[in-house]
């Protein structure tokens, strides 16, 4: 194989060039994230028993569903939560092997095979299971400058005009309204007026069942007919009632004397909202919140721009007065680490240009192992794109530890190669030859070691396996495609580039070259005493081994370290029982506190809900960070805010409200 590429230089270069051409079409492909997706699958479901209190949808839904999921193939553990107005969540995690999608369908198979044995308000009002494949990337805030739209016409706007058309972005998986204000119907009845005319509540569900339906009428002339009819029309009949007071001419029963009581006789009927169970704040003004979650294999930072694009075109068509404003976005601490590790990247190839140059002493030589360095880290893009990987801070940093390895083959071709050019004085043809023939078994071996210690890590189980699998592979690509150029591409660039090189031995060159022969000749100095003392040498390295260790056990250990990723968690949860307006009266407590501190740039604050769970005594603040430019003071940075903040939260009474960074993953 060495002397195919050697008389065939144009093939080597092709191939190099096929490497490179299917990592540069793999980058754009490729999904950009902070961490690889480690998240095992979630599924969750769903229910509300209306009416009902926290003990019975928890014995006559919640249980019933728990024992029936528990027996689905790869669950790993159940969480679920009844809330005092009947609302149950069942969260089922799954193993991190497991496919979501066949996750979704065991559950949701299960659940059929239960819906029998629930209540049938619960039936009527529908099961709901969710893959919770999602990170959440952005959230705005919809609000009004007036009085003039409130948060039932902002909600019913955003889910008819926003939701759909952020939908269809490439990557999004889901957009999600915090505070959602659906139009309904609402009846509030008067207990003493329905006792009056001898009625209950259930007798006003009936008449509604029977009287608010949507007829079939048919059709007049329709066949078989007369020959002779010449028209047939469709008749439309009165079908469901749309407005309050046709809902106010229901009729619920008749009287003996041949009068009627309505529906307004015994209460009244406004348009509202179908659930007033949540609601949202944005830096102490009302709104609707609007959140976007991405695909695990989309570019999170293309789906932030696109979702900045087309809100910038719908905003053009709001409603006078009308506006929105981001909460919270994930994406500029991705961009900024990712941004950071290609400069380390770019840092780390110009550093090992040099050195290699400092060392070979010829722009000639050194040409040949800097073709090496892109050929490798950019041909890994394409290996990841097959293994399905991402960009991410893990595999860039990969990439720059790979950038000192994928250089080591290819020094060690050039120095053997000149060696019998220069010593030997062979053509460069028959001296690369020649070095081939007597180092290929040896650079294979090398580049076998290395990919012995990095392979093994793709076998490790669990959450920490899944995360530096990548890490580990794309080393291992790094390094395999720096083996295929050094068996192919280096021997025949060497041919062509390499000549007779000339021992500086004064000037700069001359410097270094005699601090590398001192280096050189005290080593082989010392080697003999090292021999010598050999138990002193051995006992040295005992104790290093000894003081690794203690260190081991004496640094603190964690899965990702703590960073400041722009944001912040606030989470408040009241005592059971604690309405959704005293949890918001705290909340707002907490924003004049917040109102304090410069550095908060915005406060994203959806009431009612806490990481999933809705509870009207919970509730959860996104606290966004003006950028890291305008806060370069350690007391400025997340940390040294919370740090601030938390005596002051510990002093709000009849609460528990906590500040903490968001996890890594």
């Amino acid at each position: 194989m060495i002397d195919f590429f050697l008389h065939r230089p144009v093939f080597a270069s092709v191939c190099a060039l096929f490497v490179i051409l299917a990592g540069l079409i793999s980058i754009p492909t490729l999904p950009v994230a902070q961490f690889p997706q480690v998240a095992p699958p979630v599924i969750t479901v769903s229910t509300n028993y209306i009416g009902a209190n926290a003990q019975a949808a928890e014995a006559s839904v919640t249980r019933p569903l728990e024992e029936a999921i528990n027996g689905v193939d790869g669950l790993r553990y159940i969480t679920s939560t009844t809330t005092s107005d009947g609302t149950s969540t069942i969260v089922c995690t799954f193993a991190l092997d497991r496919s979501i999608d066949l996750a979704a369908n065991d559950v949701q198979t299960q659940v059929n095979n239960t819906i029998g044995r629930l209540p049938a308000e619960v039936r009527a009002a529908g099961l709901t299971v969710t893959k919770n494949s999602g990170t959440f990337v952005l959230a705005m805030g919809l609000a009004s400058k007036s009085t003039r739209y409130d948060r039932v016409f902002i909600s019913n706007y955003a889910a008819n005009n926003i939701v759909d058309v952020l939908k269809r972005i490439r990557g999004v998986n889901d957009v999600r309204i915090f505070g959602e204000r659906r139009y309904a119907m609402r009846l509030w009845l008067d207990p003493v007026r329905l006792n009056q005319s001898h009625l209950t509540a259930a007798d006003v569900v009936t008449a509604l069942q029977t009287q608010n339906v949507q007829v079939p009428a048919g059709a007049i002339g329709s066949a078989p007919i007369r020959t002779d009819q010449p028209y047939q029309i469709s008749i439309r009949a009165l079908g469901r009632l749309r407005d309050p007071a046709q809902f106010g001419r229901l009729i619920l029963r008749a009287n003996p004397d041949g009068g009627f009581v309505r529906l307004r006789d015994v209460g009244r009927v406004e348009l509202g909202a179908e659930s007033y169970a949540q609601d949202l704040r944005l830096s102490g003004k009302d709104a609707i919140g609007v959140a976007v979650l991405t695909l695990p294999t989309a570019n999170a930072l293309q789906v932030a721009t696109d979702v900045r694009a087309a809100m910038d075109k719908l905003s053009s068509r709001f409603p006078d007065g009308m506006y929105y404003r981001f909460g919270f976005d994930a994406t500029p601490f991705v961009s900024e680490s990712i941004r950071e590790v290609l400069k380390t990247l770019a840092i780390s190839i110009v550093l090992v240009v040099a050195v290699v140059f400092l060392f070979l002493q010829s722009w000639r030589t050194t040409l040949i192992p800097a073709i090496t360095i892109p050929v490798s880290l950019i041909g890994t893009f394409g290996l990841m794109k097959a293994l399905g990987f991402s960009i991410n801070t893990l595999t860039l940093f990969g990439l720059t530890l790979a950038t000192g390895l994928v250089v080591d083959d290819a020094i060690v071709v050039i120095e053997n190669i000149a060696r019998f050019v220069n010593e030997k004085r062979m053509e460069p043809y028959a001296g690369a030859w020649a070095a081939m023939k007597e180092i290929t078994s040896a650079v294979v071996a090398s580049s076998l070691v290395l990919l012995a210690v990095f392979i093994p890590v793709a076998f490790f189980s669990g959450t920490t396996g899944q995360l530096y699998k990548q890490f580990a592979l794309t080393i291992a690509c790094a390094i395999t495609i720096s083996l295929f150029n050094a068996l192919t591409l280096t021997p025949a660039l060497s041919a062509l580039l390499l000549g007779e090189h000339t021992v500086h031995r004064t000037g700069f060159y001359g410097a270094i070259n005699r601090a590398i022969d001192a280096s050189k000749n005290g080593y082989h100095a010392l080697l003999p005493a090292l021999l010598r003392w050999r138990g002193v040498v051995l006992a040295l390295f005992a104790a290093g081994l000894a003081a690794t260790y203690f260190a081991y056990q004496a640094i603190p250990t964690g899965f990702l370290p703590d960073e400041d990723v722009g944001y912040f968690y606030v989470t408040v949860q009241l005592p059971e029982g604690s309405s959704l307006a005293d949890t918001e009266n705290i909340t707002r407590r907490v924003e004049h506190v917040l109102d304090n501190y410069p550095e908060v740039a915005v406060v994203f604050e959806p009431n009612g809900t806490q990481f999933g769970i809705n509870a009207p005594n919970r509730a959860l603040m996104f606290v966004s960070l003006r950028p890291w430019d305008e806060r370069k003071r350690s007391e400025e940075s997340a940390d040294g805010v919370m740090r601030r903040l938390r005596p002051q939260l510990a002093q709000i009474a009849n609460a528990t409200v906590l500040a903490f960074n968001p996890p890594a993953i």
